[in-house]
């Protein structure tokens, strides 16, 4: 393990340090070499003079490729005009490993990048993406603890469908078929018998063949369900989760919100105090807008894009006609109590949630009716059977949260490894 990363050399000035990294950087100007060196936590850059250094050192340095693995011995000081400030005064320079012929060049186009992408992670891009990432997940699990939230874990292989059948993965499990789940909601209204207020963060998986920017096959899926809470109180979780996310990335993460051209102060600011509108409002908007869209019809892509683009704050669109919403919300005349939250400026839904059906027979003719076999879902029925609760939860895109905070053009900058119906590689 190294001792010290870059992050930890400002108190160090005037020091004789070593340090081990990548060349991220480099031109040449006769007798000095300057190499831009990156690590997992910045970058600083060493000067390589020949008069300074052996000749070995010298020329290791000469031929040093971008991405090459290196050694670096020397003084470090500052410097107004290195990059951060800081200049590593070389000593001894070694090559640990070579890198010639990297593949990425400024001129490399978008697919090669995905096709390589094993290679385009090590860009500061990506590091900073996935920092924030992280203090989005960091900032939720904060938030449930906070709350007296109970953290399950609910299978990846699945019996039956959560979210509708057309888009499921399926798979043979020792001569039965199995699915990847698309939700742990069904799971995690078992465990509200036990613990009542749970939450998992678990990949989930949609067959979906959309090819937006913001769908993913593959996502991570942070999902809560609450027992003796209705809709309301189902709201008012939600936006208290996401401004408590918000305020602690605009804390802890500034460097990285400021990185893609946001102000921390933003996400400082945000308050639990969401808009809410109903459906039949965002139908007006839409229409007003030149949308084509009639009554009943539920909002994709294009028009959330549109619907959202006026907004300052995230907002909920509330009571969505009953046809086009799932099984398991409960309903209240020719509405579902549901709500979806969206992320404003052309982003999107970033939280599905509803008040869950908590009668027996209700539940029971609409599985009937959508043609399923009641057997497949015996256990969840036996939910309403023995002690059933009113209780609702909610189903957050950590992908599609990220990408609105960040303001990334796309949702698979904020993966490692996207996958895409037209990507499982590398």
């Amino acid at each position: 393990m190294k001792d010290y990363y870059i992050k930890d050399l400002t108190d160090r000035i005037g020091e004789e340090v070593e340090m081990l990294g990548w060349a991220y950087r480099k031109r040449r100007h006769g007798k000095l070499v300057f190499i831009v060196i990156r690590d997992s936590t910045g970058i600083i850059q060493a000067s390589v003079k020949r008069e300074n250094v052996d000749e070995e050192s010298f020329e290791e340095a000469k031929t040093c490729d971008i991405e090459a693995s290196v050694y670096v011995k020397g003084e470090l000081k500052e410097d107004s005009r290195a990059p951060g400030g800081l200049e590593l005064s070389c000593k001894e320079f070694k090559i640990v490993s070579p890198s010639p012929d990297f593949p990425i060049q400024e001129d490399t186009g978008p697919e090669v990048l995905l096709d390589i992408r094993h290679m385009t992670l090590r860009s500061i891009d990506s590091r900073m993406a996935m920092r924030a990432k992280m203090g989005v997940i960091q900032g939720a699990r904060d938030f449930f603890e906070k709350k007296g939230f109970t953290e399950v874990y609910a299978p990846i292989f699945v019996g039956v469908a959560g979210e509708g059948g057309g888009t499921l993965f399926s798979l043979d499990y020792f001569g039965r078929k199995a699915y990847l789940s698309q939700t742990a909601q069904l799971h995690l209204e078992a465990a509200i018998f036990q613990f009542e207020n749970v939450y998992s963060l678990t990949p989930s998986f949609r067959a979906e063949k959309s090819r937006t920017r913001r769908h993913l096959t593959e996502f991570y899926h942070l999902e809560a369900e609450m027992a003796w809470c209705e809709e309301d109180e189902n709201e008012r979780i939600e936006e208290e989760l996401v401004t408590h996310i918000c305020n602690f990335v605009g804390e802890r993460y500034a460097e990285e919100l400021r990185h893609f051209g946001q102000d921390p102060k933003y996400y400082l600011d945000m308050e639990p105090k969401f808009e809410r509108i109903t459906y039949d409002e965002a139908i007006s908007i839409l229409q007003s807008k030149g949308v084509g869209i009639e009554f009943g019809s539920d909002f994709g892509f294009e028009e959330e894009k549109v619907l959202t683009e006026d907004f300052e704050h995230p907002f909920f669109v509330k009571n969505f006609p009953k046809g086009i919403k799932s099984f398991y919300m409960k309903q209240k005349g020719d509405r579902a109590v549901c709500a979806d939250l969206e992320a404003p400026g052309g982003y999107g839904e970033i939280i599905g949630g509803s008040q869950r059906e908590d009668d027996l027979n209700l539940l029971v003719e609409r599985l009937l009716r959508e043609g399923e076999k009641l057997e497949n879902y015996e256990w969840y029925l036996d939910l309403r059977r023995y002690g059933s609760v009113p209780h609702s939860g909610f189903g957050l895109g950590i992908e599609r949260l990220l990408r609105w905070i960040l303001k990334l053009e796309h949702i698979r900058d904020c993966c490692l490894f996207p996958r895409t119906p037209a990507r499982i590689y590398p």
